[in-house]
């Protein structure tokens, strides 16, 4: 089973780059982030049309998040237990659409489009990192209630765990840039504590191996990018994991996402 998953920066506005590459690559599981649709105005033909049955969870033109199968989309589920909601400027706070679960051929996905903290003083910082505690929380309780369950974390963690996951450590540090500050890396590395694996790593050795390459400033051509897009497993769905590959080649020409699509190769 090839499963995957793509932040897609606007399903709509990537309509066809979408349907080409679900062509082209016979996935049979895609978790996509930031669709920046509502459930009203979500491409649902383009899936179905494809042998897909699709689950999204989207209100307003900002995030959004959904799940594609061709082998089951099963006890769909959106949110996780007691996931943080944002207020922003002390506003009533609101459930932002960036969490949707599905079993699909036996597996449990989720596709995750983890907060921005935007900068390191911003409100939305305390926000991200209570939302990865939360979450870590609940996946650590998957665990502890079925050791061998199949469980894939996947989606944009705006998160550069590593050194090597960003084209440049001290342009980031010394201008305290978000996505490899401690605490952040610390929210991140709970999830391998908790026992999850970053099953796509191996196959794909850095350094100036990314998944996220910013519009401006020619960051793509310069090879300037991050890795932020990941996909984490339990332990006995890591123990399936026959290949993975990060596909560059999605990020160029006209129309493409920031982000770049990773996939991951089931036993």
């Amino acid at each position: 089973m090839l499963i995957a998953t793509w932040n897609v920066n606007s399903l709509r506005a990537r309509a066809d780059r979408v349907e080409d590459w679900l062509r082209r690559t016979d996935v049979d599981v895609l978790a996509i982030q930031e669709t920046k649709c509502k459930d009203e105005n979500f491409p649902w033909e383009l899936f179905e049309m494809n042998g897909y049955e699709v689950a999204h969870f989207g209100v307003n033109q900002w995030n959004g998040v959904a799940i594609a199968s061709r082998v089951g989309l099963d006890d769909v589920q959106r949110t996780f237990p007691d996931q943080p909601a944002f207020g922003k400027g002390g506003k009533d706070p609101l459930q932002e659409p960036r969490a949707i679960a599905a079993t699909c051929g036996g597996v449990r996905v989720w596709s995750l489009y983890v907060p921005n903290g935007r900068a390191r003083d911003d409100e939305h910082m305390p926000y991200k990192l209570s939302w990865l505690d939360t979450l870590n929380r609940q996946a650590a309780g998957w665990l502890q209630e079925d050791p061998d369950a199949q469980i894939a974390l996947m989606g944009d963690w705006n998160i550069a765990p590593q050194d090597e996951d960003v084209w440049d450590i001290d342009y980031f540090v010394q201008n305290e840039l978000t996505h490899v500050s401690e605490p952040e890396r610390a929210a991140f590395s709970a999830f391998l504590e908790t026992g999850f694996v970053d099953v796509v790593r191996p196959h794909t050795p850095g350094p100036g191996v990314y998944t996220y390459w910013d519009y401006t400033q020619l960051r793509f051509p310069k090879r300037q990018g991050m890795r932020i897009d990941f996909a984490l497993c339990s332990p006995a769905l890591a123990g399936r994991v026959t290949g993975a590959s990060i596909d560059r080649e999605e990020r160029k020409g006209k129309g493409a996402s920031d982000h770049a699509p990773v996939l991951v190769e089931l036993a």
